[in-house]
């Protein structure tokens, strides 16, 4: 096992993360969404690329809350972290 494959496995036990980001074969055909919703994680990410805020993103979605939104975004820092290493 890798050192990246070790961080991973530890991403995944970490409650915070597991908190922000569900995948689930039977909601939304297993995209990965926000935690109690149906929003997936990708459309934060677009949102972004496309020039807006994380402010923009949360009007525009009221059902994930910052926290889940902020969850996210350390999460796939994480992971990026992970990988480079």
């Amino acid at each position: 096992m890798t050192q990246g494959d070790v961080t991973i496995a530890r991403l995944r036990d970490n409650n915070k993360v597991a908190r922000a980001i569900t995948r689930d074969p039977e909601t939304m055909h297993g995209v990965p969404v926000f935690r109690g919703t149906r929003v997936p994680v990708q459309t934060l990410f677009e949102y972004l690329e496309g020039g807006e805020t994380l402010e923009d993103f949360l009007e525009g979605f009221p059902t994930v809350s910052r926290a889940l939104a902020i969850g996210a975004l350390e999460e796939a820092k994480d992971l990026l972290l992970a990988r480079a290493s």
